[in-house]
């Protein structure tokens, strides 16, 4: 542990990995980079009982201008007060605790079993001026229950991501932010799961397609990402989709958002694997591989965590989903490591 990295990786997963030794994690860079950062792929890092081989980030240079400190002000959403965030320190992540690496823990949680329960807890969360991934969960519990429910739509949850993508623009001042942008793997992704010490903005929605995400995109456009994680494709091959067709989504995907996002990190994340009869994973396999080409060319990272997830037959872990497509809590704790990392080290790049 003389690796100061290795120490604060370690302290920052304080959630047990459920795999005793997770396969390693690469970055591709795009061909512009300018900055690598190699970790030795001999490091391990503790995460609580168990070891964890230490993931290789090679990361580009961040865009433009350096990280601003945070601005004491508090702007405004509609008509209702922003409260302050946390703030995100120069020197670093904040020294974690309990509460911290579980935000959850000393708050009563909502147990959410449905696509309409998530919708009204966030919309909710709108209605008192905030993003559900800022506000208390015993507030939110006697709102979105008092809400008149009714069938969702597609289009309901656009309007509902663009409102909270709006609030998150006026709101968001000199903070740091995320998004997660892709299916229902991103949108149930827990909220107290989320690295800590910035905002986060989930524009996520069940079923959609790599078509469906690059039609939205313009949602956000008024929000200022430091980076931005696109996960899409597994509900196209579903539905019958070509290779073809899900590559040149992609590719059109990352270039609208380096176009509109030109200071962001762009990430795209590797389609996981099922458990699935209908769905190949050779073949999820092969346009994992096209989606390092294609990332490379266009100037975003590239983010391997396909084998994290995958058992001896190559297929989706049983402990990380709970149908064999849909993430656990374990998987998501997979996933929330992987995203640690990444979110310090771009962190340390600024120190």
């Amino acid at each position: 542990m003389r690796d100061p990295y290795l120490l604060a990786a370690g302290l920052l997963t304080g959630l047990a990995i459920p795999a005793s030794a997770l396969p390693h994690l690469s970055i591709v860079l795009p061909e512009s980079s300018r900055f690598l950062w190699n970790l030795k792929q001999s490091s391990q890092a503790m995460v609580s009982t168990k070891i964890i081989k230490s993931v290789d980030l090679s990361l580009p240079e961040l865009s433009g201008q350096a990280f601003q400190p945070l601005k004491s002000s508090q702007p405004t959403v509609g008509e209702k007060n922003v409260p302050s965030v946390p703030e995100f320190s120069s020197q670093g992540l904040p020294a974690p605790t309990e509460s911290s690496l579980n935000p959850s823990a000393q708050a009563t949680g909502i147990s959410l079993t449905s696509g309409n329960q998530l919708y009204y807890q966030r919309l909710a969360a709108l209605k008192t001026g905030q993003i559900y991934t800022r506000v208390d969960s015993d507030n939110l519990q006697s709102l979105w229950e008092s809400i008149k429910k009714r069938q969702l739509t597609y289009d309901d949850w656009k309007s509902l991501l663009t409102l909270e993508a709006r609030a998150i623009a006026q709101g968001q001042g000199a903070n740091h932010l995320s998004i997660l942008v892709g299916d229902s793997l991103s949108m149930w992704f827990p909220r107290e799961k989320l690295p800590a010490g910035k905002l986060w903005l989930n524009q996520g929605i069940s079923g959609d397609t790599s078509s469906g995400v690059l039609k939205r995109l313009g949602a956000f456009s008024a929000t200022r990402p430091d980076v931005i994680y696109i996960m899409a494709g597994i509900n196209d091959l579903r539905k019958g989709a070509s290779d073809e067709t899900i590559l040149r989504n992609y590719r059109r995907i990352v270039r609208r958002l380096r176009q509109t996002h030109p200071h962001a990190q762009i990430i795209v994340q590797s389609i996981l694997p099922t458990r699935l009869p209908k769905l190949s994973n050779s073949r999820i396999r092969h346009i994992n591989i096209q989606l390092t080409v294609i990332a490379k060319q266009e100037g975003a990272n590239y983010l391997n965590i396909y084998s994290w997830f995958t058992d001896m037959e190559g297929n989706l872990r049983p402990e990380l989903t709970t149908d064999g497509l849909h993430l656990s809590q374990e998987g998501y704790d997979v996933w929330r490591t992987a995203l640690q990392q990444i979110e310090y080290k771009l962190t340390q790049r600024e120190n």
